[in-house]
């Protein structure tokens, strides 16, 4: 340490425009995050990514490239970097030669390894198990997160700390109606439609919710859109048909494949009239936090770490149930008293999830690890 400031070295991966092609993920949000607000914590964050140097914006090159990081550490060697301790916020662990916190956002890909993509899948799965293992201290981004990685990544849970993930605060600032609505035109979208976001993938429960939809009356699908927001992922060539086929049959479905300005996210945030996000598994769902705090009302699924980060202000729905889903959007589109429930709801849950929050707790971790 130098002057009373942690030198943090912050894996950025998942940050870097010419990897990702402009698209975050969570763990990229989440990362992203983190490299904005610890600075004003008491640490010099040095960001550092896997990848080509000429494809490298936001961190500087780690001293090997992956492959060649993961042999070195199966040989016991330690990778070196001048930080006081190193964090690794996606499934890319390393041992180094200073301590390392890896925040594992969830088991999903050995829990439920026929949703993700099946390349590599069992040596990546073994991989990260073992880095988790082998990290000094791990963050879970919920207290639904601990019993699973204990479960499937053998885990100490001593050494779990949860910190929850959060919502960046310009999120609850009032956007301009005047540019939503050009945004809106821009996209070929009508305010009030019903919105979901996220990469297209099974536990997404994309499918579900499109049949939902369209099991609505005729009259509320030809007042509101359904809008999915996100790229493909893995697994998602069925979705993707059945998403280009609704479209084509005359139904109001719209997908946004390639959003990737933040302010037209916003935007398009705050012309939703209902969000929904029946997902079949997540570590926590920062997309629900973003809904609630663009003051949009909510359905959200009743499992796995849900639950815990809507505490109440969403309608909770079994995401396996269409009709279930189904009844929810068009309780919310029918009851504006409901409506307006729910959105003074999420936004006072989402003023106690904040970024700012979430660096906070996490530069106390590192300081309980370095005393």
């Amino acid at each position: 340490m130098t002057s009373g400031l942690l030198r943090i070295g912050l894996a950025t991966t998942t940050t870097e425009p010419g990897l990702t092609g402009g698209r975050l993920d969570g763990i990229g949000v989440y990362s992203n995050a983190l490299l904005r607000e610890l600075p004003a914590l008491g640490c010099a964050v040095h960001p550092y990514s896997f990848g080509p140097a000429t494809a490298l914006s936001v961190g500087r090159p780690l001293p090997r490239a992956l492959p060649l990081a993961m042999l070195a550490d199966l040989a016991g060697a330690r990778m070196a970097l001048d930080v006081d301790l190193f964090h690794a916020t996606d499934y890319r662990i390393v041992r180094m030669d200073c301590p390392v916190v890896a925040t594992l956002h969830d088991a999903l890909p050995i829990a439920h390894p026929e949703w993700c993509n099946p390349r590599l899948r069992g040596v990546k799965n073994w991989l990260q198990a073992r880095g988790a293992r082998q990290a000094d201290h791990v963050i879970a981004v919920s207290q639904y997160a601990i019993a699973e990685l204990v479960r499937y990544f053998g885990v100490d849970e001593r050494r779990i700390s949860v910190v929850h993930n959060g919502v960046d605060e310009a999120w609850l600032d009032p956007v301009s109606p005047q540019r939503v609505d050009a945004t809106l035109r821009e996209l070929g979208l009508r305010a009030g439609y019903f919105l979901t976001v996220g990469t297209l993938q099974p536990r997404k429960n994309i499918e579900r919710l499109l049949q939902a939809y369209l099991g609505l009356p005729a009259s509320i699908r030809a007042q509101r859109q359904l809008v999915v927001v996100g790229a493909p992922g893995a697994r998602s060539e069925d979705l993707v048909k059945r998403l280009r086929a609704a479209r084509q049959e005359g139904e109001n479905v719209v997908w946004l494949s390639s959003l990737t300005n933040f302010e037209q996210l916003r935007h398009v945030y705050a012309g939703a009239g209902v969000f929904v996000f029946p997902s079949l598994y997540e570590g926590f769902g920062i997309p629900v936090v973003e809904a609630f705090a663009s003051g949009v009302p909510v359905v959200a699924s009743n499992t796995t770490s849900l639950p815990e980060v809507t505490a109440g202000a969403a309608l909770e729905v079994d995401p396996l149930s269409v009709s279930a889903i189904g009844s929810a959007m068009l309780e919310l589109a029918r009851d504006e008293a409901l409506r307006q429930r729910c959105s003074k709801a999420g936004t006072v849950r989402a003023l106690q999830l904040t970024w700012r929050e979430t660096a906070r707790k996490t530069a106390a971790v590192y300081r309980s690890i370095l005393k």
